[in-house]
């Protein structure tokens, strides 16, 4: 027996439906990812409590101050992140329901801050600490695009409208030119 789909490449009938999300918590990939970003969480912590504070003492004026703006908004964006994959394993672990997660992931700004690189003086940042912005950036790139693939509704919790827009526009001529005629 073959399997019948729409036009719209959904299957029709008793097909069972795969959840990324669910998919991708349990693999290898998230496992990876979870590693490396609590690892960088790790690397962070210890370089600005020890030779990032050595190396911010040494700046001098707005370069001191650009230091102390990069170092905070890199530790928020590493929280954030931190949270993030803390609510994804908590829930891989059934430590938490769906519900929970999603009201718990509400509260993680996942913000695409701007690049520093840009600002004057970013430059002459020191360079322990530029590659870990660098890095960071990189990994809330990386998790952001999940959240949003993650987050994204599925086939089945879409409406009509959204699976097949030109139908539904169809759907809605007929249904006024039906009301015109009868």
């Amino acid at each position: 027996m073959s399997n019948v789909y729409r036009v719209d490449g959904v299957p029709t009938g008793s097909a069972t439906t795969v959840s990324f999300g669910e998919r991708f918590q349990a693999s290898e990939q998230f496992d990876h990812i979870f590693k490396e970003g609590m690892a960088l969480v790790e690397r962070t912590a210890s370089y600005l409590d020890g030779p990032g504070r050595k190396e911010a003492k040494a700046l001098a004026g707005g370069v001191g101050v650009l230091y102390a703006t990069e170092s905070m908004r890199l530790t928020t964006r590493l929280l954030d992140l931190a949270s993030w994959l803390l609510i994804r394993r908590a829930l891989r672990e059934g430590e938490i329901t769906e519900d929970e997660a999603q009201k718990k992931r509400r509260r993680v700004k996942l913000q695409a801050f701007g690049r520093p690189s840009h600002v004057k003086g970013y430059s002459e940042l020191p360079q322990g600490l530029q590659h870990l912005i660098e890095e960071s950036f990189a990994l809330h790139d990386r998790i952001s695009q999940l959240d949003r693939v993650l987050t994204r509704p599925s086939a089945a919790e879409m409406p009509e409208a959204a699976l097949n827009p030109v139908a539904h526009q169809v759907g809605l001529l007929q249904r006024a030119f039906a009301a015109k005629v009868s």
